[in-house]
């Protein structure tokens, strides 16, 4: 069993101009995630927010609804609103409801740290309700100071934080990461390593550093699988990523962490036993 735990779905936003693979003028769609699914024999996938409003939710929810491969959905809610617990209490009454994302890579790197979202941070960890963080690497000494605040959030580190892979430098963030690793609640997707820009040229070996650092940091029982499907296409195929994951977390491990990174700690982290 294999869970893809970071992919995307939407409408194209763009008629008249078409940006490339990968970008919103395009619509991506169960239709087309299907077959690729199957082709690298995937099981099921965590649908992710892409826009911060109530209709993403409604809209993901539908699909989850009526699509057999995505098991959950990661949906938005503003937590730097008194009623955020409220709303959320009315999304979680749908079964495929299975997390939150802040879109914390558009705002700045203090928001994190704002009365009201520690109010609301603080009642979702008290019940270990689990959220993602679309973070940068400005945002990470505010995830630690976080961490510090409320040391039992139940939280996911997207896309390893988004290094500065292009030039090689791996200071501050790998410092920062391995203190975030310290923290036994804290998973980190190893996700979103290619480049965001159509037709941009990787490696596995400038990427594997970073991949490297993060499996020691968090180890095997706190890594998950995620494509970022679509916006992988960018620079890569699903095939691609696919094989990149492989090649830098994979090819290490035992065929028992295998299957933690693969499909056990998705299922432990988004609490997936009953969908399953």
């Amino acid at each position: 069993m294999i869970i893809d735990a970071h992919q995307h779905f939407w409408h194209k936003t763009h008629a008249e101009v078409d940006y490339g693979p990968g970008s919103r003028s395009r619509s991506y769609l169960p239709e087309d995630l299907g077959p690729i699914l199957h082709e690298r024999n995937i099981n099921k996938t965590i649908a992710v927010q892409a826009s911060p409003t109530i209709e993403e939710n409604e809209f993901l929810l539908e699909i989850a609804n009526t699509r057999k491969e995505v098991i959950g959905v990661v949906g938005w809610i503003e937590l730097n609103d008194a009623h955020a617990v409220d709303t959320l209490a009315a999304y979680k009454k749908d079964p495929y409801f299975v997390g939150i994302r802040p879109m914390i890579q558009d705002l700045p790197s203090e928001w994190l740290l704002q009365n009201t979202v520690i109010r609301n941070l603080s009642k979702l960890a008290d019940e270990g309700f689990p959220i993602d963080l679309q973070a940068n690497p400005r945002h990470l000494p505010a995830i630690i100071e976080l961490l510090e605040k409320l040391p039992h959030i139940h939280c996911v580190i997207d896309h390893i934080a988004k290094p500065p892979i292009d030039s090689g430098q791996m200071e501050p963030w790998a410092s920062h990461m391995r203190k975030i690793a310290e923290y036994p609640n804290i998973m980190c997707k190893m996700s979103g390593l290619v480049p965001e820009k159509v037709g941009a040229s990787w490696t596995t070996e400038s990427i594997s550093p970073y991949a490297k650092l993060v499996l020691e940091a968090f180890g095997p029982n706190r890594i998950l699988f995620g494509s970022d499907w679509p916006v992988c296409l960018k620079s890569a195929s699903y095939a691609e990523v696919v094989q990149l994951f492989e090649d830098t977390v994979t090819s290490q491990l035992s065929a028992g962490e295998k299957e933690n990174v693969y499909f056990h700690n998705a299922k432990r982290f988004y609490r997936l036993e009953d969908m399953m």
